[in-house]
């Protein structure tokens, strides 16, 4: 069996962070370790309060996976400090990590940010331009690029429109990384279900469904686990991405109706059928 890792917040609503991740790893037949970087008392409703786990269990709970169950692939969602970012970068090339795959989480659904503004050029230089894929969303690509000052100067980052407009964002990510980039288009107000995959054999405009649900919380750090899942099993990334975008797919449409605001996605919607093959 294949071995994914995933490092990430805890939700205690289970519909996010390192509970999503682990339905979604074995919903693919892997198996899945984690490394909490920060416990957060949440619900359907929204955030009610985030605690930090601390530098010293941080770097102990990453080499305590890595010397006993070393993973095929790594998941990397919210990150709380300049610590964590500074020993994660350092243990990931320590132990040769490879199949990294981060979602850059930095601003919640409600616009509060995540991660302090001062992290994000070290996130950049250190994590990010190391990974296999990043998966921002607009709001966050749009974040990253002004906070770190790459984009050209005739280009109006809050006027962009049109999928050619997406496209010079990703590619213009994609340049200044090591890997490749997804950019996902939910946060658009039209092609809410098209994303866009570059990589250095070129771009991939991903169309899907829009599944008209409410019950979408989670659906990130579902997209990026299941990612991780597919490069463990040896899946090329373009394969990776079209059929994790798949399964969030069905999962939003099987869909569950539990708490009195955002609800999780079905993560076990099809737990015997073609995402464990």
């Amino acid at each position: 069996m294949k071995k994914v890792l995933t490092i990430a917040g805890s939700d205690s609503s289970g519909g996010a962070g390192i509970q999503a991740d682990i339905k979604t790893m074995m919903a693919h037949g892997v198996y899945a370790s984690s490394v909490i970087t920060a416990i957060t008392a949440q619900n359907t409703l929204g955030v009610k309060s985030i605690q930090e786990v601390g530098p010293d269990v941080f770097r102990d709970e990453v080499m305590a996976v890595y010397e006993d169950i070393c993973p095929d692939a790594v998941k990397i969602g919210m990150i709380a400090s300049m610590e964590q970012i500074e020993i994660l970068a350092e243990l990931l090339r320590k132990y040769e990590a490879s199949n990294i795959v981060i979602d850059p989480v930095m601003i919640a659904t409600s616009g509060a940010k995540l991660l302090p503004e001062d992290c994000i050029e070290i996130l950049w230089e250190k994590l990010l331009c190391c990974a296999d894929l990043i998966t921002p969303n607009i709001p966050e690509a749009i974040y990253l690029l002004e906070k770190i000052g790459i984009a050209p100067s005739d280009m109006n980052l809050h006027e962009l429109n049109s999928q050619s407009d997406y496209v010079e964002m990703a590619r213009l990510i994609f340049d200044n990384i090591r890997g490749s980039v997804l950019l996902k288009g939910g946060h658009r107000s039209a092609d809410k279900g098209t994303d866009i995959l570059v990589t250095s054999e070129g771009v991939m405009v991903l169309q899907g469904e829009i599944i008209d649900s409410a019950n979408n919380h989670g659906t990130g750090c579902t997209l990026s686990s299941a990612i991780a899942s597919n490069l463990a099993k040896g899946m090329d990334m373009s394969n990776s991405v079209r059929l994790a975008k798949q399964y969030v797919e069905e999962a939003l449409r099987a869909g569950l109706d539990i708490g009195q605001g955002n609800g999780p996605l079905n993560h076990g919607f099809d737990l015997h059928g073609k995402y464990i093959d």
